[in-house]
């Protein structure tokens, strides 16, 4: 629709311009009656507009996408080209004109034929940026195609010569006139009139010009916010993004090169990430199972800190921390959280009975061993949020809100959110598990420990936010229950509260 329209108006601009500056640059055209005139050329140019809609739907629209502009290019200035070659023969024909009377109006409708081409041409390929886009299609750019910069250059060639030629058109009939009228006509009247005719070109040519110049540079304007808005997601971290490919020039193969730049980045970051989340479950099974506890534990938990973290997310105290990436982060950080078991002596650690308070000052490391740990990765990998994360876990999982827990005795909102989820995640699930010292808890009775222990062991607010999805806590320990029952633990974050455990955490 928008590119008819645009066509109506070069086509209405030709009917209006083109009589007058037939009469001006023509003195044979200038004899004519001037009513004539305009029937002759406005006419050849409504039977141009009448046919150019079956040729566009027959050559242009049923060819591909990419080769649509340069078709559009191509039919419109020779349509423009034939009215101009018929209205010379017209008058080389009817009224005895010589060729290079229709030499002079050729070149005046070839100019506004070639700026009308190039206009409508440039419209065309907007559309088809915008469908392309809309309809999420990428096309196939064949590489073969005139460069911008000699695009560029040709257009310019081709409007200097163009306006060129009518200038000298124009001073050719102008010194005959001259000649002619030495005499009898006011020289300043000559020189106005010679003025008048050269403003009326103008007046013509440059709004064309600008016009093309501000259509080129829309759809600069266009590519180039595609290319960039896709390199900003890319550059924020989001791979799923892709420059719509919707030109055959050096847009087109820059948005083919980016998006499959795109493509091996995401391929090559989904098999970091699986290969890290790998990492990160082998070892964390591996703590698990030096401490006779199933991998389950670990699947199970960093599931219930997922849950936790969705639903405080829009909690005003929480909303800030755990948007996507965070509470991303967090469910890939979790199964670290017990890594520092691995430094704790065997002897102590897979030790059946109670633990010595000696022995539980020693098994109270294994938060500081932990995060000693992943402090040398972090300063070996830099600055990674998922390090920080898991060390955050790993080191303040056994805090607790009212200020007794360990290794720093963190109080509150001192504590790290990460570190507070994993509280309540760990403690839960050690409560529903069987132990060497207890049997499994229900949910029921595990959940009332978790209740008693708000405000003093946990947050407030996330054991409101536990009581909240309780049923989800259910659903997970039910799908990644243990296959078999567990013989020995020494995990020293049950019992917040007065509970057959074997030591208080």
């Amino acid at each position: 629709m928008a590119t008819n329209l645009r066509a109506k108006l070069h086509y209405l601009a030709l009917m209006l311009t083109m009589p007058i500056y037939g009469i001006r640059v023509c003195p044979f055209i200038e004899v004519q009656n001037p009513i004539e005139v305009i029937l002759t050329i406005d006419g050849l140019l409504m039977l141009m507009w009448s046919a150019r809609t079956p040729l566009y739907t027959r050559w242009v629209e049923r060819a591909s996408p990419l080769a649509q502009p340069g078709r559009v290019f191509v039919l419109e200035l020779v349509l423009l080209v034939v009215a101009a070659l018929a209205l010379g023969l017209y008058n080389f024909v009817a009224n005895d004109f010589p060729l290079v009377s229709g030499m002079k109006i050729l070149v005046g409708i070839s100019a506004m034929g070639f700026f009308a081409a190039a206009d409508l041409a440039l419209e065309r390929e907007r559309q088809i940026a915008a469908n392309t886009e809309h309809q999420d299609r990428q096309l196939t750019p064949s590489g073969d195609y005139l460069p911008l910069a000699s695009k560029m250059a040709t257009f310019a060639t081709i409007v200097v010569t163009l306006l060129v030629g009518v200038f000298a058109l124009l001073i050719n009939k102008d010194l005959d006139w001259l000649f002619d009228v030495r005499n009898s006509v006011d020289p300043r009247a000559a020189q106005l009139s010679v003025l008048k005719e050269f403003g009326f070109v103008l007046l013509i040519a440059l709004p064309e010009i600008v016009n093309i110049i501000l259509s080129f540079s829309r759809n600069l304007n266009l590519f180039l916010a595609r290319e960039n808005r896709v390199l900003e997601q890319v550059a924020a971290g989001r791979y799923d993004a892709a420059v719509p490919v919707s030109t055959n020039d050096e847009f087109g193969i820059m948005a083919v090169r980016t998006n499959e730049m795109i493509r091996r980045i995401r391929e090559r970051t989904d098999e970091l990430n699986h290969t890290r989340d790998v990492t990160i479950l082998t070892l964390a099974s591996l703590a698990e199972t030096r401490d006779n506890e199933t991998g389950a534990h670990i699947l199970r938990t960093q599931r219930y800190v997922k849950a936790l973290a969705e639903q405080l997310r829009t909690h005003p105290r929480f909303a800030a921390t755990l948007d996507d990436e965070t509470i991303d982060l967090l469910y890939k950080s979790a199964p670290l959280h017990d890594i520092g078991k691995v430094g704790i002596p065997d002897a102590i650690l897979l030790k059946p009975g109670k633990l010595t308070d000696e022995e539980f000052a020693i098994m109270r490391g294994h938060a500081k061993i932990g995060a000693d740990a992943l402090v040398i990765a972090e300063r070996s990998l830099g600055e990674n949020s998922f390090l920080r994360i898991a060390r955050e876990i790993a080191l303040t999982h056994h805090e607790k809100w009212d200020g007794r827990g360990y290794p720093a005795g963190l109080r509150g909102a001192e504590i790290p959110v990460s570190g507070r989820l994993m509280a309540v995640a760990d403690v839960y699930d050690a409560l529903i598990s069987k132990r060497v010292y207890k049997p499994a808890f229900s949910h029921e009775k595990a959940m009332a420990i978790i209740r008693e222990g708000r405000g003093s062991h946990f947050d407030p607010d996330v054991v409101d936010a536990m009581n909240a999805i309780e049923a989800t806590f259910q659903k997970i320990a039910a799908d990644f229950c243990d296959e078999e029952p567990e013989h020995a633990a020494n995990d020293p974050v049950i019992a917040p509260i007065s509970t057959p455990a074997r030591a208080t955490g």
